[in-house]
């Protein structure tokens, strides 16, 4: 099975880590990445994402289709990036999700669709 861990946190904290801080969280992604590869369970297609700021969100509401600059929705957390992983089942994503570096990591199952290629 296929997985994506979603990671959330608050971006004004991560824009305000000085450069040892960065430097830090950047090292423990890299030990969470092998890890993942030494299991074969990293997936190509995780990244970091840019700040919420720059979104842009469409909404399709049938009849007509809007566009507004920012995110979906105004919250405290923001999603920061996303790792796509091959686990055997949930409990195993769980136990690799609990290894991510990051205060909150959302695990949701990936729909495989034949005609997207996977």
């Amino acid at each position: 099975m296929h997985y994506a861990l979603l990671i959330y946190g608050n971006e004004k904290a991560w824009e305000s880590r000085d450069e040892k801080e960065a430097q830090e969280n950047h090292e423990r992604h890299g030990r969470f990445m092998a890890m993942l590869r030494e299991r074969g369970a990293l997936l190509p297609g995780g990244q970091e994402l840019a700040s919420a700021r720059t979104a842009t969100t469409v909404r399709n509401s049938g009849d007509a289709v809007g566009t507004t600059d920012g995110p979906y929705a105004e919250t405290a957390e923001q999603m920061g990036g996303f790792y796509l992983i091959d686990a055997p089942d949930l409990d195993a994503a769980l136990e690799i999700a609990r290894q991510l570096p990051e205060p909150i990591v959302e695990v949701r199952p990936v729909v495989m669709h034949p005609e997207m290629g996977n």
